[in-house]
């Protein structure tokens, strides 16, 4: 435990250094600016456009964070055979995925704090602006559909470390996990129009069904953690939706990196 915290802080402090994040929090701030200036040009739906705008930017940047910047601190270890020197060390390769793991969690989160305060004050500027059209909104659920989408990255980042735990480079994993996320925001209208075909007239094969019912089962239903639409129309969500969208993220996280650890354990290096 004592070598898997070091871990994390030094994961964490390479995500600060890396430039991409420095690219990334920019072009959040510039969609947060557009959000200010678009959202006064959508008549009287300002309020859930702004909403809708600023939640999606900090789901967007969290993305290119766990594609670009997350994947390359996991993988420039393996790319570069310095996990040699990590694991000389007396470190179990537990620790450090968890350690790196927790890093890039970290990571995630501070990125995410700082998107949502930017996101805060240009909805806070609009909201004196034009009071009439916030008459719905509400701060609660802005950040609650942030903290699924924090919950949604984290798992997606559990998934990149699975991936790179077991192929042979760092292309490989990214583009698995990019895989992923598409499916996993895509399940439940792709088995919705599979088991309901009649209503647009097509006739999917039994074979097509199974597939995409397994595939709703085995990967991770993203969707859950998108809560964008209901925080922009400000409707009540659920307490129970609430607490079992939680369970199932911290649960498939958990199974996910108990996974990467134990191929990972048993992965030989070249």
């Amino acid at each position: 435990m004592n070598s898997l915290f070091p871990v994390a802080v030094i994961t964490f402090k390479e995500g600060i250094r890396n430039r991409a994040i420095y690219g990334i929090t920019l072009l959040a701030l510039l969609m947060l600016v557009v959000n200010f200036l678009f959202a006064q040009m959508a008549m009287r739906e300002v309020g859930k456009v702004a909403m809708d705008i600023a939640l999606s930017t900090v789901s967007f940047s969290g993305l290119l964070l766990v594609f670009f910047v997350g994947m390359n601190l996991m993988a420039k270890d393996l790319d570069k055979r310095t996990i040699y020197m990590v694991l000389a060390r007396p470190i179990s390769r537990t620790h450090y995925l968890i350690g790196k793991f927790l890093g890039i969690a970290g990571l995630i989160m501070a990125s995410s704090v700082v998107q949502t305060i930017f996101a805060a004050i240009s909805l806070f500027l609009l909201q004196k602006m034009l009071p009439l059209y916030f008459q719905r909104f509400s701060w609660t659920l802005l950040v609650l559909a942030v903290l699924y989408i924090v919950l949604m990255l984290i798992l997606l980042s559990a998934l990149s470390f699975l991936f790179a735990s077991f192929t042979s480079t760092s292309f490989i994993a990214l583009v698995m996990t990019i895989i992923s996320y598409l499916i996993g925001t895509s399940l439940t209208d792709v088995k919705a129009l599979v088991e309901s075909p009649q209503g647009i007239g097509i006739d999917p094969s039994p074979i097509t069904v199974k597939v995409v019912q397994a595939a709703y089962y085995l990967f991770p239903n993203l969707s859950f953690f998108d809560i964008k639409t209901q925080a922009a129309h400000g409707l009540t969500i659920p307490a129970t939706y609430i607490f079992w969208t939680f369970i199932y993220g911290l649960a498939y996280t958990c199974l996910v990196m108990a996974l990467a650890c134990i191929v990972f354990n048993k992965r030989e290096f070249p």
